[in-house]
């Protein structure tokens, strides 16, 4: 499977309109901190590319990549980050007379049409919560705590075939017992760490940091690990020290699983 990502930044992206820190400046002038919202695109042999969260940069970042159209999609949950293009995604189906397939849990459907309830008529929603086919991986959701978000919902990516596998776990904070898991065995995992270190009371938080993304790391010791929804607070230019397997993803940064 081909990984490519769409967007690395977390809720706001970067810069943040209000913000004239020195990450937002370098952002702001067409600089390596420039952020869309997290987001990717997966592809593999035999199967039409699958989106995987559809935020509200979806038209910048579809045309980023010089693509006219996307027929499916894969969502974790119904933020506005996460599915603020969906509106648009519709639009582009219409014109295109075509229905797009919408996947994701039971719940997070739900609360997507209780948002948009006229996007069902341009967009089939099925519910995945057991599990979902896409060529030769076996697609399984699990639901993980978003801290004072709730909840949101990863995806681990199995092969049929060899039994490799991977995660997407973008929003996500204190897994414990099972929702720690499904992270076992993993070839590469994506993980959302919004701040280098987020010096917030805990009440307030919603998402790893980096310190306690690499705590995560050591335990489950996933072959390599790329560090997404990052904040104006992570500057992609300095060096943090990170183990030789942790990276932080960027945008058109392509990965083969």
């Amino acid at each position: 499977m081909e990984v490519t990502f769409l967007g690395n930044g977390d809720s706001l992206g970067t810069p943040r309109v209000y913000c004239d820190c020195e990450v937002c400046e370098e952002a702001r002038s067409g600089g390596l901190n420039r952020r869309y919202r997290s987001s990717l695109l997966l592809e593999t042999e035999g199967e039409p590319p699958l989106l995987l969260d559809c935020g509200p940069d979806w038209r910048g970042q579809m045309e980023a990549i010089g693509c006219r159209g996307i027929s499916q999609a894969l969502i974790t949950h119904a933020h506005f980050d996460h599915i603020g293009g969906l509106t648009e995604w519709a639009d582009a189906c219409r014109w295109r007379q075509e229905r797009g397939a919408l996947y994701a849990p039971q719940e997070v459907i739900q609360s997507i049409v209780e948002r948009f309830p006229w996007i069902v008529g341009q967009l089939s929603m099925t519910a995945n919560d057991e599990g979902m086919n896409y060529g030769e991986w076996r697609i399984t959701p699990w639901r993980v705590n978003h801290g004072k978000n709730g909840f949101s919902y990863a995806y681990r990516f199995e092969s049929m075939k060899d039994g490799r596998a991977w995660a997407y776990c973008s929003d996500s904070i204190h897994l414990e017992g099972e929702q720690k898991s499904p992270l076992r065995g993993l070839s590469l995992l994506v993980l959302g760490t919004s701040f280098v270190v987020e010096n917030y009371p805990v009440e307030t938080r919603s998402v790893y940091d980096m310190r306690e993304g690499l705590e995560l790391v050591a335990e489950m010791k996933p072959e390599r690990v790329l560090f997404t929804h990052l904040s104006h607070d992570v500057d992609v230019r300095a060096d943090y020290g990170l183990p030789a397997c942790v990276s932080l993803a960027e945008a058109g940064l392509v990965v083969t699983v």
